[in-house]
């Protein structure tokens, strides 16, 4: 394997610390994110974390590595970027926007 050819196929974990810490693993891509709302593509799905005072603490693109802090308060998966959270997200933010 070459020194720089990226990991195609992560291992996916979470672990969640006392609702503080998350650290992910098998992370592809982080697609937006907020103080209140992460969304990410990782190998099993798109993944959104909702919480409070969101911060991206680490971010390893290599290893596909990530890890937030803040009050984590629901990760939800989804199978693909298309799902109504994501489109209800976008026209929350248009919406918003031009009222």
């Amino acid at each position: 394997m070459e020194k720089d050819t990226v990991i195609s196929s992560y291992n996916h974990s979470i672990n969640l610390v006392e609702r503080k810490t998350l650290l992910i693993t098998g992370v592809k891509k982080i697609e937006s994110f907020d103080e209140e709302e992460f969304f990410m593509e990782t190998n099993l799905g798109f993944l959104t974390i909702k919480g409070e005072g969101l911060e991206l603490i680490k971010l390893d693109t290599l290893q596909g590595n990530v890890s937030i802090k803040g009050l984590i308060n629901s990760f939800t998966y989804q199978e693909d970027a298309k799902g109504s959270s994501r489109k209800e997200r976008e026209n929350g933010i248009f919406n918003r926007l031009f009222k």
